[in-house]
């Protein structure tokens, strides 16, 4: 989403484009951090001549540091200060974004709710015999057990294509895989096309592999990104089905076109952007690689952005101790002690920096 995507949706508040210009990661930002811990001093001309740095380079930093909670100036000099801890500085910064969330998430819920009303309300107007019953154009069901009985009738009444999105930990129970596969064997064997995104993650799943090894093998095609926008399943262009909760394992059905469409929009620009799954026993180790240092560069990109473990396990469809053995080997390669200098090392290494056309450039060690 692009700045102005942003200010249309949150007009007037400016948000984005105030953190972007703080964003942390000059070489500057760790050299005047490392000083004012050491020595307190916040002036700025007293940094660039200390550091032999330009007086604008010091006063940049330490605004940088001071947004970030990272250096605070003390309120009756403001020529000597304190530099917190990451850690700290952290806790601070969440504690404050995550109130502002809650405000808004407030407000959001208020007007929602409204929308909600007015359109039952509608729908009460325009239906007076049909109290309280859902429109056909959506539809919930409650539970695994409804979603797997519609999905089967869905894809027996398929004629042309499927497209699916299916991001998630390659932890699932493997046996979930077989029905799966009976399912889609049963559309390809019709001349159904179907395609499926995934996460680059399941390359390294055995029987993902196997699964994805005998669906192409059928005329399957599917591609994997480090990240995708959430779980999908479209039949014909007529219904899509998007899960409700991890609870129930419910889903929403949706079958008016316009919203459906807009559904498929979102699939193809992912599916441009994704990568070709073949058999790894053809294609070697080369593409493996490449996507290993795809999801580490993601990963210590969203370890910059301050996510946890958790929150990034979800994202990139890994279990969390996988996460976390990744991460210990990202700031042993990268030689850094923290979390917060890896991502300083990585800003300066230009590993953020990269366009997507021209590859991912290898951590160094590797």
């Amino acid at each position: 989403m692009t700045s102005a995507d942003t200010a249309a949706l949150y007009p007037g508040t400016g948000e984005p484009d105030r953190l972007a210009a703080a964003r942390l990661g000059a070489t500057a930002d760790w050299r005047v951090y490392d000083h004012v811990r050491a020595h307190g001093r916040t002036a700025p001309a007293a940094l660039a001549g200390d550091l032999g740095i330009r007086s604008e380079e010091a006063e940049a930093a330490l605004a940088r540091l001071t947004e970030r909670h990272l250096v605070h100036r003390d309120p009756a000099d403001p020529c000597r200060g304190t530099a917190l801890s990451p850690q700290a500085a952290l806790a601070d910064l969440t504690a404050e974004v995550e109130a502002r969330i809650a405000a808004e998430t407030a407000t959001h819920q208020q007007r929602l709710a409204v929308l909600r009303e007015d359109i039952q309300r509608f729908t009460r107007l325009t239906h007076p015999g049909v109290h309280g019953a859902e429109p056909d154009a959506v539809r919930l069901l409650p539970d695994i057990t409804a979603v797997q009985a519609l999905l089967q009738q869905e894809a027996d009444r398929c004629r042309d294509e499927v497209i699916a999105c299916q991001p998630g930990d390659v932890s699932r129970n493997p046996e979930n895989l077989e029905p799966a596969l009976v399912r889609d064997r049963a559309l390809l064997e019709r001349g159904i096309r179907m395609r499926t995104l995934q996460q680059h993650a399941v390359r390294f799943h055995g029987p993902t592999q196997a699964y994805v090894a005998a669906a192409t093998a059928l005329g399957g095609e599917y591609r994997t990104a480090h990240e995708l926008f959430g779980r999908l399943i479209v039949f014909d262009d007529t219904v899509a089905f998007l899960p409700a909760d991890t609870v129930t394992w419910g889903a929403v059905v949706v079958r008016e076109p316009h919203l459906i469409a807009y559904l498929r929009g979102i699939f193809e620009q992912a599916w441009t952007h994704a990568t070709a799954f073949v058999d790894t026993t053809t294609l070697g180790a080369e593409a493996l690689e490449e996507a290993a240092r795809d999801i580490d560069t993601t990963l210590l990109s969203l370890l910059a952005d301050g996510l946890k473990d958790e929150t990034i396990a979800r994202r990139l469809g890994l279990s969390l101790r996988t996460v976390r053995r990744r991460v210990a080997d990202i700031l042993e390669r990268l030689g850094a002690e923290s979390r917060f200098q890896a991502a300083v090392i990585a800003t300066r290494t230009g590993l953020f920096d990269t366009p997507a056309d021209t590859g991912t450039p290898p951590l160094p060690g590797e």
